[in-house]
């Protein structure tokens, strides 16, 4: 699909207050610390507004007025050590796309939203970026995105719907956040060396999977073995696992280790929980190492169990010891030499949908392209019954992948 993206202003949105002295120094927590210098997309659409008023300048107030709440998103990361919450902002850009928003959701193609954004900063200090983009039809699209450095994607949530609630005034929805991860996780006096994003930059495909109500049950009945029933993630995390090995099983590059990763919220599995309100890197990757090319019936015992398993031992003494100890180095999605790893984050029942700033609820959420590759994201579809796997592969891999018989019996 071929359109073109006009900037038409570029500005900061700084916070409605300024940030007192004594918060001036946001410490990051060791599992910030080890967050590579990437950051986490979404995009939200919204159709045309009967609502008179001006959606962008509401945009930019409330989020001003969120970012007094919020403020190390307003400041500049230093050294991988702390954030100077010195109030210099947000990037705000406004744009324009010479298309319909109805051709965006026609495709609900990855690449499109790719070309809807034109942010570019430096990934190492900028917390935050906003986009505004209007279509022809009056219908909007908001992209924002946060650095991984400074929490995780419940975090990410935990601002969008704070920022949504006070652009259309429900003063009831409006949280305060606890910015207290570096207690929980004293920072180390680590080192920790990413390569450039640029060496990210292979030829990777991002394509968007929806299983609708239907398929989804259908793959839990499939998986459920001896009473157990798998849950609506982990029956789709392995089914997408064994087309996987089947497309890597005709690759003719010998591996010997297969890894599958998940990402695991601390904040209730600790002692005692921690609620929803702390903000900040309080998750931690999970791996598991599955038979590599499992027979397809019994996949779920398998995988899921494993996975299951592995994901149990994440409990309040395991995480006791990461805050004593901490790991060895930062996790990682994809590991050199013969390791090769599938990484699922699920995104499943967090409430994006529910992101109304005033002109109602989005009409589609989803993400863009990523860079790196072998990576699962889980979103709910609008209905919230079924599930978008947003599935990123070398191209070579996708090829086959997207064209594999038994994906295409449940898409």
């Amino acid at each position: 699909m071929e359109f073109d993206i006009q900037i038409v202003s570029k500005e900061t949105i700084k916070p409605s207050s300024p940030t007192p002295s004594l918060l001036r120094q946001y410490e990051l927590s060791f599992l910030d610390q080890i967050q590579p210098p990437i950051f986490m997309p979404l995009v939200m659409f919204y159709p045309r507004s009967q609502n008179n008023g001006d959606p962008c300048e509401n945009l930019k107030k409330s989020l001003s007025q969120t970012l007094s709440i919020f403020y190390p998103l307003a400041g500049r990361i230093k050294d991988n050590t702390y954030i100077d919450c010195n109030d210099e902002g947000v990037y705000f850009l406004v744009a324009k796309a010479n298309c319909h928003l109805s051709d965006i959701l026609d495709r609900r193609d990855p690449g499109n939203n790719n070309k809807l954004i034109s942010l570019e900063f430096d990934a190492a200090e900028i917390p935050a970026m906003v986009q505004l983009t209007f279509f022809q039809c009056g219908g909007l699209g908001v992209f924002f995105r946060m650095s991984h450095r400074l929490g995780d994607a419940l975090s990410f949530l935990m601002f969008i719907n704070c920022w949504a609630a006070i652009a259309r005034g429900d003063d009831t929805k409006v949280i305060t956040p606890r910015f207290e991860s570096a207690n929980i996780f004293p920072p180390k006096n680590i080192s920790v060396g990413f390569p450039p994003l640029t060496s990210f930059e292979k030829n990777i495909m991002t394509k968007r999977f929806v299983f609708d109500g239907a398929s989804v049950a259908s793959l839990r009945d499939k998986y459920t073995k001896n009473g157990v029933r798998p849950s609506r993630v982990e029956a789709l995390s392995t089914f997408i696992w064994s087309r996987f090995m089947a497309t890597m099983q005709a690759r003719s590059d010998p591996v010997r280790l297969y890894n599958v990763i998940n990402v695991v919220n601390l904040r209730p599995r600790m002692d005692p929980p921690l609620s929803d309100y702390y903000f900040g890197n309080i998750s931690q990757m999970v791996g598991t190492e599955p038979e590599p090319f499992p027979d397809r019936e019994d996949g779920f015992d398998n995988i899921g169990n494993k996975v299951r398993d592995a994901i149990k031992k994440v409990n309040a003494e395991s995480v006791k010891k990461l805050q004593e100890h901490g790991i060895g180095g930062p996790p990682s999605v994809i590991m050199e030499g013969d390791v090769v790893s599938l990484a699922f984050t699920s995104l499943c029942r967090f409430p994006f949908y529910e992101a109304d700033f005033g002109w109602g609820k989005p009409e589609w959420v989803g993400s863009v392209s990523l860079i790196k590759e072998n990576v699962v994201v889980f979103f709910d579809t609008k209905s919230g019954d079924g599930i978008e796997a947003w599935i990123n592969l070398e191209e070579e891999d996708m090829v086959k992948f997207e064209n594999d018989k038994e994906i295409l019996s449940y898409v």
